[in-house]
């Protein structure tokens, strides 16, 4: 007899897969909590928009400026960190031991990194109350935007408290085991096999090693100020921004690295074709490796730095471009020709592909010194990297999800059509909102303006952006409807012994896209052949009547 107890036991056991394989256990945790973690933020994001949208149409606020800016800071570390990079931790671990057949050694140090990695936000978030005096933004309103000395005592009118700082602390040194745990077991692959590593395993491994070099500034900033606030040493606050900011360009490219590694799986794959060229792969890999964490400067063009220095940080910007530029040309090159069938899976990675070259052209404009100084702190910077998150990251993620829930689950997704709603909703939404955001960056507006002249260019461009947000959410939450779904009540996949490509191509087939009404399709080119003769045979008149006219207008 079936209990409400028995039913969420059942519930819990569905979602973190409990009588499963410890890979899978964890592997569904981590997607679990940065789940957890990236729909908080997305609150957070929404009440920010929803503060500006208030404040452009009727000149009030519905949240305090401390909850306001708190919101932008929890954002920011919730959706980058907690969801994006424990994420993409889980897909790396999941995928690459599968793929490498390696069995996971020093499981208890993944286990003790999850706890210290998701324990962190929990100490970032400052005090938590009960409605209506509910209020997770005491120490984040001291700013996502890093300016050091903000919030140190002695330095700093405006004192955060030190958990912040602890709570920092935490989240690096459970990040830096998440990849010291990866790094390991590729180590033990390169033992046991004298064959290279696959294109997804290559960018996993150098995922870790950008994590390990782009958070060491970060690292030793936060812990600077942690000694800062016990008076052991001073403050240089330039340093301490040069060294926070190492993180603050590589972390753009550490969350786009698994989109990158879904494309050269994934495309290959889709289209039955080799990669075009594997050597070029693992070139363009080194080289986002040695150019991605090189330019923590470029964010700060302003400060009063020799100008060698900063044309130094414009061209080493413009040098990730050319990793980028080899990876696009071979993933075309490779996917030229073949027949490619529409399903969620292809259309999320195309939407990848796309997406990071039209989101990539406005980042090579904030590299320009002359470009910065006219849109340095404007809102066309976040226009520009959430293009590259919600056109790129995301919809990689998306396409790798679709498959890898089935994987882990042996289920397969309760609805397709769920999935193409989420996917046009989640498309016309985030098209607003970075939209609404480069008007705004273009018009002047600088980051985080909870007050703004309220002009037209503004005022649309609020809104714009603010409807977006609600669409897109709305779409997201389609989507989670339908994970919980699957996990309930989703058809048992018989997925055991398949690998990962077989897994692939079973799922793709179940989402391919909703059959639509076709009838007289197939007779279209036949009329369009009609009235091009038709047009054609009276090209003749027309040039007669005009040559009539022309003489009676002489």
């Amino acid at each position: 007899m079936s209990t409400p107890i028995s039913g969420l036991v059942n519930f819990v056991k569905q979602v973190f897969q409990l009588d499963k394989d410890w890979l899978s256990r964890i592997t569904m945790a981590m997607i679990v909590l940065s789940l957890i973690w990236g729909i908080l933020g997305i609150i957070d994001a929404l009440m920010a928009r929803i503060q500006e949208a208030v404040w452009a149409t009727s000149s009030n606020f519905i949240l305090t400026s401390q909850e306001y800016y708190g919101s932008i800071t929890l954002h920011g570390v919730r959706d980058l960190f907690g969801f994006a990079v424990q994420l993409e931790i889980a897909i790396f671990a999941f995928i690459s031991l599968r793929m490498l057949k390696i069995q996971p050694r020093l499981k208890w140090f993944m286990n003790l990194a999850f706890i210290i990695f998701n324990v962190s936000f929990m100490l970032l978030e400052g005090p938590i109350v009960l409605y209506p005096t509910f209020n997770d933004n005491y120490f984040s309103a001291g700013s996502w935007y890093y300016l050091a000395p903000l919030g140190l005592p002695n330095y700093s009118q405006y004192v955060l408290s030190p958990l912040w700082y602890v709570g920092m602390e935490l989240l690096d040194i459970g990040t830096y085991m998440f990849v010291i745990w990866l790094i390991y077991h590729f180590y033990l692959a390169s033992k046991s096999t004298k064959e290279k590593l696959p294109i997804f395993a290559v960018f996993a491994l150098i995922t870790s090693l950008m994590i390990a070099i782009g958070w060491s500034g970060e690292a030793a900033a936060n812990t600077w100020d942690l000694l800062a606030i016990a008076g052991v040493t001073g403050m240089n606050v330039i340093a301490n921004q040069i060294a926070f900011w190492i993180l603050g360009h590589s972390i753009v490219y550490i969350v786009w690295m698994p989109a990158i590694a879904s494309m050269y799986y994934l495309i290959p794959l889709l289209a039955n074709k080799p990669l075009y060229s594997d050597k070029m792969a693992r070139i363009a890999a080194l080289m986002y490796l040695i150019f991605s964490n090189n330019v923590p400067i470029h964010h700060l063009y302003m400060v009063n730095f020799p100008v060698s220095v900063k044309v130094m940080q414009e061209v080493l910007t413009y040098a990730v471009v050319v990793p980028s530029m080899l990876t696009f040309f071979n993933l075309w090159a490779t996917v030229k020709g073949a027949s490619v069938k529409v399903n969620l899976i292809s259309l999320w990675i195309s939407i990848s592909f796309a997406g990071a070259i039209a989101a990539g052209v406005t980042g090579i404009s904030n590299a320009d010194i002359s470009f910065n100084s006219i849109i340095h702190n404007t809102m066309w910077v976040p226009g520009h990297f959430h293009a590259m998150i919600f056109f790129s990251i995301v919809p990689a993620g998306f396409a790798t999800l679709y498959y890898m829930v089935p994987m882990l689950t042996g289920r397969m997704w309760y609805s397709t059509k769920l999935g193409w709603l989420h996917m046009v909703g989640y498309m016309i939404g985030t098209a607003m909102i970075v939209y609404g955001f480069d008007n705004l960056g273009l018009a002047g507006l600088t980051r985080r303006a909870e007050i703004f002249p309220k002009t037209p260019v503004y005022v649309s461009s609020e809104i714009i952006s603010a409807v977006g947000a609600f669409i897109a959410d709305a779409a997201t939450l389609v989507w989670l409807g339908n994970l919980v779904l699957t996990l309930l009540k989703g058809r048992t996949a018989n997925l055991e012994g398949l690998s990962i490509g077989e897994t692939i191509s079973t799922v793709a087939l179940q989402l391919n896209a909703p059959e639509l009404n076709t009838s007289g399709l197939n007779k279209f080119p036949s009329h369009l052949v009609s009235i091009s003769r038709a047009m054609k045979s009276e090209i003749p008149k027309i040039r007669t009547f005009l040559g009539r006219k022309k003489g009676n207008l002489s």
